[in-house]
């Protein structure tokens, strides 16, 4: 796969720091990256912002964090050494605008996109790497028993703690559960994990894993199964994830509405599942508030069809709402068809001169492009759209981020 160069960029990174980047982007918090949430901030309550900084959660995120950074997919620190470049600051600030939450780590390796290594392309014998693979299970609002194990599990194995972890994986016969206990076994599970592949065919959980399997054993085959993994179940957070290590040329995950309907008052202090399941009834109401609220919290979940589906519903029954066309662009954004995205919200910006959530989309779309330039001008725009509301205020944010 020809030699690979790295640049290590330190990055300093404490609560303090962690603590600016939740308060300035907002709930933009991932749920899809949760293989490692502890119990209590099982789906991070969705929208909470009390929950952004679970610190075992942060740490936890670290292992994938380092499998994102070997495959040219952008880190997320929330500051940088005076000495480093401006292509570096440039990726660090727009990962963080991505807000996928400050991990409190000394250090974190940078791999530019083009010096990635195609493990599709490999001609010689298997070299297989350090460690073992990442496991990446995401459980969403789960909170049954089962659920609980896997977690503890991922936590465990992560930690080195293979014989506790295989303990409680095998108190279970769900395909987590079998994938697990197939990678505490690592590496003479390797043919294990590829029957389980060939076993679920259909499975996103299933062909992920195959591939990341199959990297690290130095083995041809995890391109493929990870475009199986992003197309077979296309509406999961592990649909998701194939699909940046598919495309470490964009920003991680997908971009998130930001809305300006405010938290249903006394939700937050309900479960996950619960919160879950009162916005998809009020979202039934058919306000669009409610609507926006439900569909900003299938994203989070990695659950990009059903809110695309939310948000297209939200555009046909009110066709003369900014927000609610802004959202149905925003749903349709798909790092191999970025042009969906920007074709329905590019027209807007005439339509809707004065309304600050389409610039201030627009920019964040750009953002994920890499395009920095164009993003600063279009973040200005909602600025002077509409001063003082919510959204120029994050739009402000983001500009004094970016510098």
């Amino acid at each position: 796969m020809g030699s690979r160069r790295l640049r290590v960029a330190r990055l300093r990174l404490g609560s303090l720091a962690a603590a600016f980047v939740a308060v300035v982007f907002r709930v933009q918090l991932w749920q899809r990256w949760s293989r490692y949430r502890c119990a209590w901030c099982a789906g991070a309550g969705l929208l909470r912002r009390r929950r952004l900084l679970c610190l075992p959660f942060l740490r936890r995120r670290l292992r994938l964090r380092r499998l994102c950074s070997s495959f040219g997919a952008l880190q997320r620190p929330c500051g940088y050494r005076r000495g480093v470049s401006a292509r570096v600051r440039v990726t660090l600030v727009v990962a963080a605008l991505a807000a996928l939450a400050a991990a409190l780590v000394a250090g974190a390796t940078v791999l530019s996109a083009e010096e990635v290594p195609r493990p599709d392309d490999v001609t010689g014998p298997a070299q297989p790497r350090p460690g073992r693979p990442t496991l990446v299970l995401d459980l969403g609002v789960r909170a049954d028993a089962e659920a609980r194990d896997l977690r503890r599990a991922a936590v465990l194995y992560e930690g080195g703690r293979d014989r506790e972890a295989g303990r409680l994986f095998a108190r279970h016969d769900s395909l987590e559960a079998k994938l697990g206990a197939a990678f505490v076994a690592w590496p003479e599970s390797l043919s294990r994990i590829e029957q389980v592949g060939a076993l679920y065919p259909r499975s996103a959980l299933a062909q992920l894993h195959l591939g990341l399997a199959r990297y690290w054993a130095g083995e041809g085959g995890a391109i493929t199964a990870w475009r199986e993994a992003r197309d077979v179940e296309p509406d999961t957070p592990y649909a998701v994830f194939a699909n940046d290590l598919l495309h470490p040329e964009f920003a991680p995950g997908i971009p998130i509405l930001v809305s300006a309907a405010a938290f249903p008052p006394g939700l937050e202090e309900r479960s996950p599942a619960e919160q879950l399941a009162e916005l998809r009834k009020r979202a039934a109401g058919g306000s669009l508030d409610a609507q926006l609220l439900y569909g900003t919290a299938l994203q989070r979940l990695g659950r990009t069809i059903s809110a695309r589906r939310v948000f297209d519903l939200a555009a046909r029954m009110y066709p003369d709402e900014a927000e609610a066309l802004v959202a149905a662009a925003i749903g349709r954004y798909a790092k191999e068809r970025p042009v969906e995205a920007f074709s329905r919200l590019g027209p807007l910006t005439r339509r809707f001169r004065q309304a600050a959530t389409v610039r201030f989309h627009l920019g964040l779309l750009l953002l994920w492009q890499r395009d920095v330039k164009e993003a600063r001008r279009q973040l200005r725009l909602a600025v002077a759209a509409e001063p003082g509301s919510r959204l120029a205020e994050e739009a402000q944010r983001y500009l004094e981020a970016l510098g």
